[in-house]
């Protein structure tokens, strides 16, 4: 802000002398508080679209097989635990998920909504169906028309088969359970978790790995829209690839050397 500020009054003076410096100035005050405001009302829109269409698509997906079993609804509720919301969020994350399950829904329509909000940025996006595909995991297995859902929504989303690939190898190998839980990822997970192939070189492998950490930091996905409660569950995703990164190159390094 003091840069603009110290700008506009340089502009200013070279304008109109002092009073046009002190004009200056206080237009460009103006104006970076303005864009300020501006841009955190949106990013408050954002996190607030995000948590409603997180809890609406939560409801439809967990009803995809018929019946929203007792611990998908227990997994709706442990997760308003884990984002700490407060009674009145609750009662929104409750009534969007009571949305979603009802035959009204327009599941189009929400995903729609969502990647017109988020610009369609892959992060983001990817982090919402790893909360999805957690959720009708809860009950310790996927049925096969929950995950014909997940699927449907992903690929309205915009995601590519290897990114939902990556998603399904992050929950498997523990990166969307609970805090402290132990990675139990395979080899064939792991570099799908960081999108390369087997045969990808040393160099590759660490500029995947590289990517994918900058691209996920929670303090990044933040500024981009992601709920401040939503931290945690960035946090873990950035942990299980690390873990991918860290299970490759220990498998690598075991190798005979050819």
């Amino acid at each position: 802000m003091l840069i603009v500020i110290i700008i506009g009054a340089v502009l200013g003076y070279l304008i109109g002398d002092f009073l046009g410096m002190l004009i200056g100035a206080g237009l460009a005050y103006w104006l970076v508080r303005r864009l300020r405001k501006t841009l955190l009302g949106k990013l408050v829109q954002v996190q607030g679209q995000f948590l409603d269409s997180t809890f609406a698509v939560m409801g439809c997906l967990c009803k995809a097989d018929g019946q929203v079993t007792r611990d998908e609804l227990e997994m709706s509720m442990r997760l308003w635990e884990r984002l700490r919301l407060n009674e009145q969020q609750r009662e929104r994350a409750k009534a969007a998920f009571n949305r979603g399950k009802s035959a009204e829904f327009d599941l189009d329509a929400e995903l729609a909504t969502l990647r017109q909000v988020t610009k369609g940025q892959r992060a983001l996006l990817q982090m919402f169906l790893q909360v999805q595909l957690s959720a009708i995991a809860a009950d310790g297995m996927v049925h096969p028309a929950e995950h014909e859902m997940f699927l449907q929504i992903a690929r309205g989303l915009g995601c590519s088969e290897a990114e939902i690939q990556q998603i399904e190898a992050m929950l498997r190998g523990g990166g969307a359970q609970a805090p402290g839980a132990t990675s139990g990822q395979s080899l064939e997970d792991a570099y799908r978790v960081l999108g390369v192939e087997e045969d990808a070189s040393d160099a590759e492998l660490k500029r995947a790995y590289r990517r994918l950490m900058s691209q996920n930091h929670p303090d990044k996905l933040a500024g981009k829209g992601l709920p401040e409660s939503m931290r945690e569950m960035a946090g873990e995703r950035t942990r299980e690839i690390g873990n991918a990164y860290d299970l490759i190159k220990k498998t690598r390094e075991q190798q005979p050397a050819a």
